[in-house]
């Protein structure tokens, strides 16, 4: 069994949109204005957002993006460290990880 797709509730759509985009590769294929998009990755999971006014997801929920390497876990991190994100170092926990927050109020786990 495969699981095809998973809607996120965010708070500001677009800025959701461009932050998957822009370190994660994700590719948007449709929107309806502010307010959805679809979004899709390499191996055709298909990711939606969907406008919500008062986002609020229990404290340890997350969506997590693999890499293949600590090296890579490290690049994504610099990025977002140099633009501006609040980030703690990776770790070594159940692999070597980091948290981030998303734009839109959800959290996004980098890990290999």
């Amino acid at each position: 069994m495969k699981l095809n797709h998973l809607n996120l509730t965010v708070t500001d759509v677009p800025a959701a949109r461009e932050f998957l985009e822009t370190y994660f590769g994700m590719t948007c294929e449709g929107t309806r204005g502010n307010a959805f998009a679809v979004m899709f990755d390499d191996d055709g999971f298909i990711l939606t957002l969907m406008k919500g006014k008062n986002v609020l997801y229990p404290m340890t929920f997350h969506i997590g993006f693999p890499q293949p390497t600590e090296q890579e876990v490290d690049r994504i991190y610099s990025l977002l460290k140099d633009n501006g994100f609040e980030v703690d170092a990776p770790k070594n926990a159940h692999g070597y990880t980091f948290y981030v927050e998303a734009p839109g109020g959800f959290t996004v786990e980098v890990l290999c």
